[in-house]
């Protein structure tokens, strides 16, 4: 009982600076924050997901000081890989647009704007299938060398050091290297594979590469991961 008093108490509260915030900002939550909420963090904030739901406007509104907060320091949504090192297309993490484009929503009042512009709601039932992609799964600590080719779909770390840094790359015999992924601040909310936008083909001899090396990743290839040796 007591609790239910306390979240009324906050949300009577929210509901009155609302009613008083000064609004600063010509982005609103029917045009634009709606968008990226839905694309990136709806498919855990919904009715039935995993966590809270942020799917309407009086959903979000009492939460915009708490998402301001999470959204600048890269905790919400959790994604881990760091951006421009590995180029995955199951990408949840939010680009430094639409960062700018929550604060700024948030500190001008967090205005809801004309409802007329909402978009769809997604569609949850689907929500993930299109980012598992079938294949195997070569699990590896520190240095592997790969004595035959491999397609590689994915990765996905399996222990990540308490520093919560972990970096993995490529390097094939000609000598280029293929960043595959880094990991930094890791948010054990996010636990998965991160699945590249194109397949990497990796030739006989490539050197894949993990620092620190107490840490543990699994390769998602297509094919059966045979001859391959640390």
């Amino acid at each position: 009982m007591r609790r239910l008093l306390v979240v009324l108490a906050v949300l009577i509260s929210a509901s009155l600076l609302m009613a008083h915030t000064l609004i600063t900002t010509k982005i609103t939550w029917s045009r634009e924050v709606s968008r990226i909420v839905y694309k990136r963090c709806a498919s855990c904030h919904h009715e039935g997901g995993s966590s809270f739901a942020l799917v309407t406007y009086d959903q979000t509104r009492p939460w915009a000081e708490a998402i301001k907060e999470q959204v600048l320091s890269r905790r919400m949504p959790p994604w881990n890989a760091v951006k421009g090192f590995g180029d995955f297309k199951n990408d949840r993490g939010l680009t430094q647009e639409e960062i700018d484009i929550m604060a700024s929503w948030v500190a001008g009042g967090a205005p809801e704007g004309n409802p007329a512009y909402l978009p769809a709601l997604p569609d949850f039932r689907s929500e993930g299938a299109e980012n598992r992609d079938p294949g195997s799964e070569l699990t590896f600590s520190g240095t592997l060398l790969l004595k035959h080719p491999l397609e590689v779909i994915g990765i996905e770390p399996r222990q990540v050091p308490l520093a919560g840094v972990l970096q993995v790359i490529a390097q094939r015999p000609d000598g280029s290297v293929e960043p595959l992924i880094w990991i930094e601040n890791f948010n054990p909310h996010y636990k998965g594979a991160y699945y590249f936008r194109n397949i990497l083909p990796l030739p006989a001899g490539t050197k894949i590469e993990m620092s620190p090396p107490t840490g543990s990743a699994a390769l998602m290839v297509k094919d059966s991961p045979e001859g391959v040796t640390k």
